[in-house]
């Protein structure tokens, strides 16, 4: 019965979401309210609030991060790092219907660009260097305090904001395959870091 009453609360958090992602891009995040969400979703505003305790939480909810996790524990042990995090990338956007990955590339968005929600997600800690750090921790049996630890973890924010940058100039690109193309970049090294200066202009 938990099981069931469980499975019924995702379904509900999830068409919540979806609305409000639809709605989002139809009127724009500003202009939809949490009437309109639950409206939509032909659920009182109570059982919004149930599920969201503002709207931006229902722009920050993330049902993605745990497939990623679990894509990264499947793969095979003694797997470089970056190869590993590169396969389990693509392996949890393969697995998305196309309005899903979609809704996902809608969230990233509204995280660079909707103000409330990036301050939300400071206050949150994510996407930051300690986040990335246990992450790499974990995957390498090593400590996040490890100083080869942070500073992969610092290099891998660093690749979300570049790509973050450069769809904020290119709209049209996808966040998720330019984050993938910049992290192909990594494989020799950091790019840039060993070409000779040439001096200022």
């Amino acid at each position: 019965m938990d099981s069931l009453r469980e499975r019924k609360k995702a379904r509900t958090r999830a068409e919540l979401q979806r609305h409000a992602l639809r709605l989002f891009a139809e009127r724009g995040y500003e202009a939809t309210t949490v009437e309109d969400i639950a409206g939509a979703a032909e659920v009182a505003r109570s059982t919004f609030f149930r599920y969201f305790a503002t709207k931006e939480d229902v722009v920050l909810f993330d049902d993605v991060d745990p497939l990623f996790e679990e894509a990264l524990a499947s793969v095979p042990v003694g797997t470089p790092l970056l190869v590993a995090l590169v396969e389990a990338i693509r392996a949890t956007f393969a697995e998305l219907g196309a309005q899903k990955r979609a809704d996902e590339e809608l969230r990233m968005q509204l995280a660079r660009t909707v103000p409330e929600i990036a301050a939300a997600l400071r206050a949150r800690g994510a996407w930051d260097v300690e986040q990335a750090a246990r992450l790499v921790a974990s995957a390498l049996g090593r400590t996040p305090e490890d100083i080869e630890v942070v500073t992969l973890a610092g290099a891998l924010i660093g690749a979300r904001f570049a790509a973050q940058t450069l769809v904020a100039r290119e709209p049209h690109r996808s966040y998720v395959d330019t984050t993938l193309e910049i992290l192909e970049r990594f494989r020799s090294s950091i790019p840039l870091f060993d070409e000779p200066i040439v001096g200022s202009s």
